[in-house]
């Protein structure tokens, strides 16, 4: 039985045919038939049902059949389609098929394989997984996902390399079916460096370094420093002339073109030994005495050297891989001035010194001696000032002169207004050379015009 088709409420009484996949089946073809039940209700109206039956093969899986019922209405025939509906066929598995994902061919060590196994029957069959070792199976099932037909292998390696089998059973009739695929993981192992000379390396020599490595697919190789920089290709690499700027750490990276991502790296250190080499040094300063200035003495050297001065000063040392640098803080004296400073850096291979040279900065010396002129040059301009506003006032008569002139500046506001008014007369003026005191001298007019002044009413 495929289906059942059913018409109610019709009159006249419908009819009632089958479609699978869009075509009409026909009853006695192909071992087809579709009988049919029609039934008159109580109301009048006819009930019609019909059901297919019809054999089915794994070939009718995908297979859709529908019923139409045709009635008529108004006088004219009409036709009603069913859904679609889709049989569920159970047969058994034919073909069974297992595949690595991703890719085998791109599988590398550290990466998440999936081994999928699939089966055309159906029920889906139940699944086993196993991994030949040597001449026997280890069951791997339990790491299956249950019922699923899946086996995930987690951070594969080369050991993870070999045969898998799938291996499904059909519950029905307990057939068996079995698959096998192969898995490749792609690797690279015993990467090592190897320096020539392996004796300790001095400025000014050569080295060869041969890097190899192990695996099952075309390797290439390439040379970096500790920056980044890319120093060569190929799996050797010769320097010459070597330094204390060559780099100390260099990398020999390996890689597998055919397997995107592969790669391994194996740094090796390179100590170039040297005597002390001063690389930078303070220029020649101009300072005053007892100026605190800071001298710098900077220089490369490997094994670590030490820094000395030729003075007393505070001292600070910076090292940098294989620089070092001196910041020594010091007050200027004459002897300093005479005799500059000295930087001595040594380490056991030598020793390497450099001079610096204080100078007077006659610049500032200069400008002193001419702030001091200017000085001298305000201070006559200001007496000068001074002394000629004081000769003025006194031409004006703004500033008496002797004794009159002491007075004159003790009295009260009024009296000094009397006196001036006495002074501008004509007979008092003339008077005022001819009047001597009691003792034969002769008086200054402001004293007689005071003494007159006292006897007025």
């Amino acid at each position: 039985q495929i289906a059942r088709c059913v018409s109610r409420n019709s009159f006249p009484p419908p009819n009632i045919t089958w479609h699978k996949n869009g075509e009409q089946l026909h009853a006695q073809e192909n071992q087809v038939t579709m009988p049919s039940t029609l039934t008159r209700e109580s109301s009048g109206l006819y009930t019609l049902s019909s059901t297919l039956y019809a054999p089915v093969t794994r070939q009718d899986r995908h297979s859709r059949y529908r019923c139409t019922v045709h009635y008529w209405l108004r006088g004219q025939r009409r036709a009603l389609d069913s859904q679609e509906v889709k049989v569920n066929i159970f047969y058994p598995t034919e073909h069974l098929k297992l595949q690595v994902m991703p890719s085998s061919t791109l599988v590398k060590e550290g990466d998440n394989v999936t081994l999928v196994c699939e089966a055309d029957g159906n029920p889906q069959p139940v699944f086993s997984f196993f991994k030949k070792n040597l001449n026997e199976w280890q069951d791997l099932t339990a790491l299956a996902e249950p019922d699923s037909g899946v086996l995930r292998l987690q951070d594969v390696n080369k050991n993870s390399n070999g045969t898998y089998r799938c291996q499904s059973l059909d519950l029905d009739d307990l057939s068996q079916k079995e698959e096998d695929v192969d898995l490749v993981v792609n690797y690279i192992e015993g990467v090592h460096v190897k320096m020539e000379p392996s004796s300790t390396l001095r400025e000014g020599d050569s080295v060869k370094l041969s890097c190899d490595a192990h695996s099952p697919v075309g390797l290439k190789y390439q040379w970096r420093d500790d920056t980044g920089k890319e120093l060569g290709d190929g799996n050797q690499l010769i320097l010459s002339n070597l330094t204390f700027e060559t780099s100390n750490t260099l990398s020999c990276k390996v890689m597998a073109p055919s397997v995107p991502g592969l790669e391994q790296s194996k740094k090796v250190s390179l100590a170039v030994e040297g005597k002390p080499r001063i690389v930078a040094i303070s220029s020649p300063l101009y300072v005053r005495q007892d100026q605190v200035v800071n001298l710098t003495c900077k220089a490369i050297a490997f094994p670590r050297p030490t820094v000395q001065w030729s003075i007393n000063g505070t001292a600070h040392e910076y090292v940098d891989k294989r620089h070092i640098a001196s910041n020594l803080t010091v007050r200027v004296s004459h002897d300093l001035l005479q005799a500059g400073a000295m930087c001595r850096v040594s380490n056991r291979l030598g020793v390497s010194e450099k001079h610096i040279q204080l100078l007077v900065d006659q610049k500032s010396t200069a400008e002193s001696q001419g702030v001091i002129i200017v000085a001298i040059i305000v201070a006559i301009l200001v007496v000068a000032v001074l002394g000629a506003v004081i000769y003025f006032l006194h031409k004006k008569g703004k500033i008496p002169c002797g004794r009159a002139g002491k007075q004159d500046i003790t009295k009260p506001e009024a009296r000094k207004d009397k006196i001036v008014v006495e002074v501008k007369s004509d007979k008092l003026s003339e008077e005022a050379g001819l009047l001597q005191g009691a003792n034969g001298e002769r008086r200054a007019a402001a004293d007689q015009v005071g003494q007159s002044d006292g006897h007025r009413p």
